[in-house]
């Protein structure tokens, strides 16, 4: 699964913060931490059957159900399974086509069932089901999350103009009880087959492949999919509405795509990278894409990102898009969660984990091959930017670094922390990678793959596999990296003796707590020559000392630029402008840029001049030939100070203007914005005109910030083509100089936009806008909207932002003699201080 959701502003990344807690009732009045043991296995699922009708006015689910079963190891005359605020309507158990009813007792979350006999191991049985599964009361019980009701209705009466009907399901981590009965545990493995009554015109998706279809003459179709291979409960789906299929193909397998019909046309735009990734995974992993089909398909208010269900990954619409929206994606819609949930089909579906404790194995995989791809497919420096990107998002996470990567102990308010499982195990894979050798490492993967295929893992199994094929013992990496907690924090110095031609490299491990062993490269350039040193760290201070054949004029730590950890690297601005020219890879850029810049900065605060190296590194960076570096050089600029701007404005004109990616067209736009000038607004004008809504969105701001008449009336005649950050800066031209009658642009535009926007208009020009409108309807309806806002994220740190804003807001109407809608603002105060 790929969950992720970035509020840049709280410094906060939520990336499936809590898997396992979001369909488990967490009923204790004071969290406590406990073993997550992997749940025992008293009984063995086999095969399972389902037979399911919908009520779309009540949106409730009718199943009937056949499930095969058989003990797994000890005899056993009972059977529990998960069934989340059912109604169950019988329970028997079948013999030769006849049923005989069960006693069962049943608490609204597990059935616990009596059978009517011991069975043994070798024997197997089959119990049937009838229930009524009714989705929605699970968000009214205490302790359950909404993102774990398992089965979701969209819009199932049509009521929402403009919203198709849908039905989908999301069972990770252990909602498919939500809708039917099983032992809802990653370390089960069952093969399915699901038939699917719905109305005609609706289209129906599920894991495997469709074999039957029956139209019932009723205007109703049933659909039945089977799933031959066994997979995990969590990993059954069903996608239910009017969709378009796009056929594809990979070798010899069907490779498809579900949209809305409006996005049919541009299927191949969207998810058209897909062949090639399932040829890239099997190649490098030397194991085929094991299931019978792939599809992919994209649905309406998905929460999460994308899913990885078994041979149907399922996507929230975000990757719905024209190729006008593509255009500054180089990736397509969703490059990398499209990877991502696809590098799950191997790590995840084939080979699952077998407690949450250890779902390193699914997520950090995943997260470790969408970077993969990306190196392939867009170069080194893309596959190496992304990873220290994630990094970062690992080092900035006040709670990650005090949890290990396969935790055990942990209260189910803390859950496994997002930030380990997909930042941090990402990079401590592709560390076990630099340090094994491809050939090493995907041979180990191969052997993991194959020892565990549709089995479950834990961590250990991967430890053995890649000793197995290393022949070295990795016990060292894994309890350092897997099953210990945090990371190093490096202090490195240089000494250079020109009597001895030494030099001498200091490295100080500054964490508290374990000192981590590292093995390194020390990379020593000599004359137009590189003489690379491989190291280990082990020392609370490790002194290592390299005789060379003169003064190197840069010595590199970690010429791999691969360690996980913080590092504060003395070096002198000529060494970083050496690095920056000559040290080949991205980060190594990345460095001098991000010293060079700070120097600049600290020079400017000071009232001083930073070295002019400085700035010769960063007008290097602006014209880099990665273009991600060129926009984090732009966004080092302060281009509000008039030497900065001086120095850097015929630059960053030019990018605006020529610059083959649009996103750094984009970025200094932006940037140029910063310096108040009217010079530029015929650079913005022309903005307006690009294809991509990044460039005119950056635009549109611009020219709002010295010209907002006159960007009024230009947003108003783009009214017809607001997406992406084109929309987003429409909204903030009308929140800063419109009145009621752009409210219903600006509210509509608020509702569909991701949550790194609503948080950005709702401390800015929105909130802006409700305190001066003069409709008090309309006023409350943006009340209403930053309160949901601030309440569904309360657990990420949004409500003390939003709750000020909303008091803000009241006082501003109750300036403006409007007491209902501030009495409204001030109630939703209330409710988000009161909110769990």
């Amino acid at each position: 699964m790929r969950k992720r959701l970035k509020i840049a502003a709280l410094g906060l990344i939520f990336v499936n913060i809590s898997t396992r807690i979001f369909a488990q009732a967490d009923l204790a009045p004071k969290p406590q931490a406990y073993y997550h043991a992997t749940p025992e296995k008293i009984n063995d699922l086999i095969d399972t059957r389902l037979d399911v009708r919908f009520d779309y006015q009540k949106s409730w689910l009718y199943g009937k159900e056949w499930v095969t079963i058989k003990p797994h190891f000890y005899p056993t005359d009972s059977l529990k399974l998960d069934a989340r605020f059912m109604d169950i309507a019988n329970i028997s158990i079948v013999h030769d086509g006849k049923m005989t009813p069960l006693r069962y007792t049943y608490d609204s979350v597990m059935i616990d069932i009596k059978l009517d006999r011991k069975y043994t191991r070798d024997q197997k049985y089959e119990i049937y089901i009838a229930y009524t599964a009714k989705p929605n009361t699970v968000h009214s019980k205490p302790g359950f999350r909404m993102d774990g009701k398992g089965l979701y209705f969209v819009n199932p009466t049509g009521a929402e103009k403009d919203k198709p009907t849908q039905i989908w399901t999301q069972g990770e981590a252990e909602s498919s009880s939500c809708w039917f009965p099983t032992i809802d545990h990653p370390n089960q493995k069952t093969t399915d087959q699901i038939s699917m009554t719905v109305p005609e015109k609706y289209t129906t998706l599920s894991n495997g492949l469709l074999i039957n279809q029956k139209s019932n003459g009723d205007g109703t179709r049933t659909d039945t999919w089977k799933q031959s291979l066994p997979h995990a409960p969590y990993l059954f789906m069903m996608a239910i509405g009017e969709f378009k299929i796009y056929k594809d193909k990979w070798r010899n397998k069907e490779v498809t795509y579900y949209l809305e019909p409006a996005y049919a046309p541009y299927a191949k735009d969207i998810f058209g990278q897909t062949p090639a990734m399932m040829e890239l995974f099997s190649t490098s992993l030397g194991v085929d894409f094991a299931w019978e089909k792939y599809a992919q398909v994209v649905v309406r208010d998905y929460p999460l990102g994308a899913m990885e269900n078994t041979s149907a990954t399922l996507h929230g619409d975000y990757v719905q898009k024209t190729p006008w929206d593509i255009i500054d994606d180089p990736g397509g819609a969703g490059g990398p969660t499209i990877a991502h949930e696809l590098f799950h089909q191997w790590f995840g579906d084939l080979v699952t984990c077998e407690s949450w404790s250890n779902e390193t194995l699914n997520e950090s995989f995943a997260t470790w091959g969408e970077k993969y791809w990306e190196e392939k497919r867009y170069g080194k420096d893309d596959g190496d930017a992304k990873r220290y990107d994630e990094m970062q998002a690992y080092l900035n996470n006040a709670t990650a670094p005090s949890q290990a990567l396969t935790p055990f102990v942990y209260t189910d308010e803390e859950g496994v922390n997002g930030a380990n499982i997909y930042d941090k195990g990402g990079i401590v894979i592709q560390m076990l990678r630099t340090y094994l050798g491809d050939s090493a490492f995907f041979k180990g993967l191969q052997l993991y793959l194959r020892s565990h295929a549709y089995h479950n893992a834990e961590v250990h199994d991967l430890r053995l596999a890649m000793e197995e094929v290393s022949g070295q013992d990795l016990n060292w990496y894994f309890n350092q990296w897997y099953y210990g907690a945090g990371h190093p924090l490096l202090d490195i110095t240089y000494q250079w003796d020109e009597a001895t031609h030494k030099e001498t490299v200091i490295v100080q491990q500054q964490q508290k707590g374990q000192i981590f062993r590292l093995p390194v490269a020390v990379d020593a350039y000599v004359g137009g020559r590189v003489i690379r040193q491989n190291v280990w760290l082990g020392q609370a201070v490790d002194t290592l000392s390299f005789s060379l054949p003169g003064k190197p004029d840069l010595v590199d730590f970690d010429g791999e630029k691969q360690l996980l950890c913080k590092k504060t690297d003395h070096k002198t601005a000529a060494e970083l402008a050496y690095q920056y020219a000559h040290a080949p890879l991205y980060l190594d850029r990345l460095e001098a840029l991000t010293a060079a810049a700070a120097s600049m900065d600290s020079a400017a605060a000071a009232h001083t001049t930073a070295p002019a190296v400085d700035a010769d590194i960063v007008l290097g960076a602006l014209h880099d030939h990665y273009y991600g570096l060129r926009i984090k050089a732009i966004r080092s600029l302060k281009m509000d100070s008039a030497a900065v701007a001086a120095k850097f404005a015929a630059v960053l004109s030019e990018l605006a203007a020529s610059d083959s990616n649009n996103l750094v067209k984009a970025a200094a736009i932006k940037a140029l914005s910063k310096t108040a000038s009217k010079d530029y607004i015929p650079l913005y004008k022309a903005g307006l005109k690009s294809p991509s809504y990044s460039v005119k969105g950056a635009s549109l701001s611009a020219l709002n910030g010295v010209a907002p008449t006159e960007a009024f009336t230009l947003a108003k005649s783009l009214e017809s083509d607001n997406k992406g950050q084109l929309g987003i800066a429409m909204v903030n031209v009308y929140a800063t100089s419109g009145s009621d009658a752009q409210w219903p642009f600006v509210i509509e535009a608020y509702n569909k936009a991701g949550v790194q926007a609503k948080f950005d208009l709702a401390r800015g020009s929105l909130a802006g806008m409700i305190g001066r409108l003069s409709n008090s309807q309309s006023a409350t309806e943006g009340i209403d909207a930053i309160r949901d806002l601030a309440i569904r994220y309360k657990r990420y740190g949004l409500a003390p932002k939003l709750s000020p804003v909303l008091q803000t807001i009241a006082d501003q109407r109750r300036k403006a003699g409007d007491s209902a809608s501030a009495a409204a603002a001030e109630e939703a105060v209330k409710q988000i201080t009161e909110a769990k």
